[in-house]
């Protein structure tokens, strides 16, 4: 665990900063002491460094706020999407440092080149993974059902679904097929759409896809139900979904 001065000190970013971040609920301290420090821990400290990638590529706080929360989000994805952007943007910038030295040889008559300035193919891409994380239909919803809820509230739920992924882990033995299983996918199913969003068929699939996928999703799972268990949860979602 380290203090908000230590992360200060080891991240740059500065302590008022990270009291600003815990305010508006971006990046919450994973424990307060009874003297009233904020500690973070290592996984604190990864968010705050996806956290960072968005700021550099000019996110405002509250659209990153708003991409953390997605419960679609996937940090492997989004840091594929971020480094495809930082590459645009070297790409831009080392086309302007080109075109400034060619005016610096040829003077500014002669390169009448206004190329280096169009950041259309940026844009456009900054506006396509702003659509993926926060333009959807079930983010929508999500937003609507979780709007009053409290972060404690909000970790409360959280919580009662990896429950339901220990579960899972404890009927691993079983085929995916079998009756208490898919009951469970059911369950996982209603829990989604009364927390979270409508969870049609369509879209479970797309999270059982999601969650043995290898990411963070795949980790989080592993750890509340045991190892294979999101690999697990897919076959179970693939044998739900394949008779609706």
């Amino acid at each position: 665990m380290r203090t908000v001065k230590e992360v200060s000190s080891l991240t740059g970013v500065s302590i008022r900063a990270l009291h600003h971040y815990d305010s508006i609920g971006l990046l919450r301290p994973t424990q307060v002491t009874d003297s009233g420090y904020r500690l973070y821990d290592d996984k604190a400290l990864e968010k705050l460094q996806i956290i960072l990638l968005f700021k550099e590529l000019k996110f405002p706080l509250k659209e990153i706020k708003k991409i953390l929360d997605n419960p679609f989000f996937d940090r492997k994805e989004a840091l594929e999407q971020q480094i495809g952007l930082l590459v645009l943007q070297r790409e831009h910038i080392e086309g302007l440092i080109n075109l400034a030295r060619e005016i610096q040889t040829k003077g500014v008559k002669k390169v009448l080149d206004f190329n280096a300035f169009d950041t259309k193919k940026m844009d456009e891409y900054t506006r396509q993974a702003r659509e993926k994380w926060g333009n959807t239909k079930a983010w929508q919803e999500f937003e609507e059902k979780s709007k009053d809820r409290t972060s404690g509230e909000e970790q409360a739920v959280g919580k009662e679904m990896m429950e339901i992924f220990r579960e899972f882990g404890g009927l691993r033995t079983k085929e995916p097929g079998e009756g208490a299983v898919q009951e469970l996918v059911q369950k996982l199913r209603d829990f989604i759409t009364e927390h979270y969003y409508q969870c049609t068929p369509e879209i479970l699939r797309g999270l059982g896809e999601m969650y043995a996928g290898g990411n963070s999703f795949t980790d989080n799972i592993d750890s509340a139900g045991g190892e294979g268990t999101a690999g697990f949860v897919k076959r179970a979602i693939d044998v739900y979904c394949s008779k609706k």
